[in-house]
């Protein structure tokens, strides 16, 4: 009897910089089907890239309880085990992260306002 291997990609997991913000700027207009970016679009942190191509982020937000939450946004090219493998870290990198963004609101507020009027100028 053959044995058929197959392989699966693997993604790489990066820390979201300035320089990576249009890329996700534009996952997240894509995504959300919007022309501008808005507050949900948050404060990217992590990024999943197949090779070169970012294919999906997790940013931090404020939520309805006015708490700091995340949420992922991605190009659906993922599985729902991926998605969930992806979730895990972010889940993960918050938990161990102590800067101001990640752990005060009014930090986080500041920051993505200040992310937004960057990302979106007049």
């Amino acid at each position: 009897m053959e044995t058929i291997t197959q392989h699966q990609k693997q993604f790489q997991y990066a820390e979201a910089y300035v320089s990576d913000m249009l890329v996700l700027k534009n996952i997240f207009l894509e995504t959300q089907n919007l022309k501008k970016a808005d507050q949900n679009f948050g404060l990217p942190f992590l990024l999943a890239k197949n090779g070169r191509d970012v294919i999906a982020f997790a940013s931090l937000i404020i939520n309805k309880k006015d708490e700091i939450s995340f949420k992922i946004y991605d190009k659906n090219r993922m599985t729902d085990a991926e998605k969930r493998n992806f979730y895990s870290r972010a889940e993960r990198y918050c938990k161990n992260n102590n800067t101001p963004n990640f752990k005060d609101t009014e930090q986080l507020k500041s920051s993505i306002n200040s992310m937004i009027s960057w990302l979106n100028p007049e």
